[in-house]
């Protein structure tokens, strides 16, 4: 018995010492996730809370864990008893209260796009709680065909933020002619059936394996807007209200491709990074330094 400790400490620094030894390009390795969240689809912070909440991606459970992104370790759990996980795809915030993307939508077909929207996180128990969620159910305004011709499946949605009273939502492209084009609409915030308007769209780059958006993030602070793909983010300042891409832009490439599917601002120069876990490969959580 007197050596399993030993062998547990052994165990915990080969693994330290592999991950000081893989090159993980421009981002700084902060901590691995969980087996239970190796599908993270999207993280977020809100206020007077130093978690970070995570979700997972489609058929997952449905429920928002907090975790200590320092060390991966889950705190807490907000289990959301009135709705399920169809394809949950990205988490932001607005003060206290979170918001879920339900609006995965690889094939281009789904008509019951929601966000479903949890009020007052902050004063949740910590460990396992439940939670019930107001919806927003919406439609893209210019979406006619369930699914549309292979050419045109830009309706997919992984990524979305809030800025003032709106949900700005940034289509995957999924189309056969792919050029990287990312569309963002524009989504009220309030209860009930809602109209996302088109307010906008992005050409990123044209590799199909690395110039998919899969999630977003907005910095009131600082008033920059990131877009993240497998291995690259898309940094956008000095716009005008919600003409995010008239301003300026910045390309980063991260030197380091993997299944990236969340980010979210730390502050001003510093963003947060998570990716899904393949086959005991990845799940990590990092960060990234930007000007």
């Amino acid at each position: 018995m007197r050596y399993i400790p030993i062998l547990s400490f052994l165990l915990v620094a080969l693994q330290v010492q592999c991950q000081d030894e893989t090159n993980y390009g421009k981002l700084t390795y902060v901590s691995t996730l969980p087996e239970l969240l190796r599908e993270n689809s999207g993280m977020e912070t809100i206020e007077n809370s130093d978690l970070t909440y995570i979700i997972n991606d489609s058929k997952g459970a449905s429920s928002v864990f907090g975790v200590r992104a320092s060390t991966g370790k889950i705190v807490q759990e907000i289990d959301i008893k009135n709705y399920g996980n169809r394809d949950w795809e990205d988490l932001t915030s607005r003060g206290n209260d979170l918001f879920i993307g339900d609006f995965g939508n690889n094939g281009n077909l789904r008509k019951n796009l929601v966000i479903y929207w949890i009020s007052n996180v902050d004063e949740m128990d910590k460990e396992k709680v439940s939670a019930f969620a107001k919806a927003i159910p919406f439609t893209l305004e210019d979406q006619k065909k369930f699914p549309p011709k292979k050419k045109d499946r830009n309706y997919d949605i992984e990524a979305f933020f809030v800025k003032g009273d709106h949900l700005y939502l940034f289509t995957r492209n999924r189309s056969s002619d792919f050029d990287g084009t990312t569309n963002c609409y524009k989504l009220p915030i309030a209860e009930g059936a809602q109209v996302a308007k088109k307010i906008g769209s992005f050409k990123t780059c044209d590799d199909s394996s690395d110039c998919q958006v899969t999630s977003a993030d907005y910095d009131p602070k600082s008033g920059k807007m990131v877009l993240l793909t497998y291995d690259k983010v898309f940094l956008f300042s000095d716009f005008e209200e919600d003409d995010f891409f008239n301003g300026k832009s910045d390309k980063i490439k991260l030197d380091y491709a993997s299944q990236k599917e969340s980010v979210y601002f730390k502050n001003a120069k510093t963003l947060i990074i998570g990716e899904e876990s393949r086959k005991g490969a990845g799940g990590n959580i990092y960060s990234l330094k930007i000007d």
